[in-house]
């Protein structure tokens, strides 16, 4: 099965990036993803990859992309989707958890 590859940049007002200089979040498996996330000087810039087998849903990956930069404010990052058959709302959740690693404290 070829896979396709999507790539996309998005822009928000008043972008924050990620505490962390990199972040990796799940694992591409039965119906689920893998994000990484990497502190990157993009202008206040999102780049997204998304590594897809399924064909076909390119707008809705966009619109889901462009949802996660607005409500989270997200800027100089690029992200990397691998994706194995993953719904919108799971690519969400993990969009959100993956954020959550990239901003969370170093245990002291």
């Amino acid at each position: 099965m070829a896979l396709q590859v999507l790539n996309f940049k998005f822009k928000t007002e008043a972008p924050k990036t990620i505490a962390k200089k990199w972040s990796h979040l799940g694992v591409t498996g039965s119906g689920d993803l893998e994000v990484l996330m990497e502190q990157k000087e993009l202008g206040g810039a999102v780049t997204a990859k998304v590594v897809t087998p399924v064909k076909g849903f390119d707008a809705v990956w966009e619109k889901m992309l462009g949802k996660f930069v607005n409500d989270c404010h997200v800027g100089d990052v690029s992200i990397e989707i691998n994706d194995d058959n993953a719904t919108p709302i799971v690519v969400y959740m993990r969009l959100r958890q993956a954020l959550a690693e990239a901003n969370a404290k170093e245990a002291e």
